[in-house]
């Protein structure tokens, strides 16, 4: 298991929520890192139906069906906390 990172560290981590392989498809990447000048790009191939969206917020959810793209990096801008 690994022990995390900094809350400064300029880097996301990713999960498939639910990576179901099917008889045309396989699942490649399921889990890993976003920094630097390293982004992911995903291409959805759900003809119906399909959604992105970030910390489990499904009420976020962006449609994401077949022939869309998306790329998620690391963002130039910081947010702040304020407690």
């Amino acid at each position: 298991m690994s022990p995390g990172f900094s809350w400064d560290e300029k880097k996301l981590q990713f999960a498939v929520r639910e990576p179901f392989p099917s008889q045309t498809t396989g699942v490649k990447l399921v889990f890993g890192e976003v920094s630097g000048a390293r982004t992911l790009k995903l291409e959805s191939h759900m003809p119906e139906y399909g959604v992105i969206f970030s910390d489990g917020i499904e009420a976020d959810a962006i449609p994401f069906n077949s022939g869309c793209i998306a790329e998620i990096k690391v963002s130039e801008t910081e947010g702040v906390l304020v407690c």
